[in-house]
């Protein structure tokens, strides 16, 4: 039966810095996103335009009415933010499900693991999203007005409101977190095994099944995001 680590390990070292095999994995998946961002820019201005660019074209328009029906006509703001979880958080997850991620090993550790099954990185992220939320919400209304909605000493129930909301904002810090990584660990752990009990195609379906999670767990965490930003800028009463 192969390990199966909850943390990630460390392949190598670089003036003291470990990297760990789900940190290579992100940097590899920002270079990849990097370059399709400017290929994609770049498509945008040439006079004859692939194929490729309408396909993503097609996709980023497609998720941006999405968004609109959210954020309405303060998507143009926020689009940059949650369009940016959505494909980071795609790429990263089905890139972990390419062959030879996690089978490729270096000093007996794998030299590559799918980056969000690695709770700093879905950590990142949760605080990335809720300190984004926070800033979008004193943007909007000002410092004041915004922490009037934590901190209202007009009558008791309105500080008790204030101080569950509070405890609400912490809270979605573990909530993005955890449900990112949890679907994604749970994901790996479930390919893992499969393969060793049979490892001819027996795997298959459950990738075709893994790519549907990964796409809906991106879409869950920019989706939330977006709802939450738009919950934060309201005006309350």
């Amino acid at each position: 039966m192969p390990d199966i680590s909850i943390k990630a390990e460390t392949i190598f070292n670089i003036f003291g810095f470990h990297v760990t095999n789900s940190y290579f994995t992100s940097v590899v998946v920002v270079l990849l996103f990097l370059g399709v961002a400017i290929y994609y820019h770049k498509q945008i201005t040439a006079d004859s335009k692939s194929n490729l660019f309408y396909f993503l074209h097609f996709i980023i328009q497609s998720i941006y009415s999405l968004f609109s029906s959210v954020l309405g006509d303060k998507v143009v703001i926020f689009f940059p933010l949650v369009i940016s979880f959505f494909l980071f958080i795609l790429l990263q997850n089905w890139f972990g499900l390419i062959p030879g991620v996690g089978s490729i090993l270096l000093n007996h550790v794998p030299l590559m693991r799918g980056g969000n099954a690695d709770l700093n990185t879905t950590l990142g992220l949760a605080l990335i999203s809720v300190s984004m939320i926070q800033f979008y919400g004193i943007k909007f209304l000002g410092l004041r007005l915004y922490l009037k909605k934590f901190f209202d000493f007009s009558n008791p129930i309105n500080f008790f409101v204030g101080i569950l909301e509070v405890v609400s904002e912490i809270s979605k810090i573990l909530s993005f977190a955890f449900r990112l990584f949890g679907n994604i660990f749970a994901g790996e752990v479930l390919l893992t095994i499969i393969a060793f009990l049979i490892p001819i195609l027996a795997s298959f379906p459950f990738i075709l099944m893994e790519l549907f999670v990964g796409f809906v767990q991106a879409l869950v965490f920019s989706m939330l995001t977006a709802v939450f930003i738009n919950g934060a800028i309201a005006k309350h009463n």
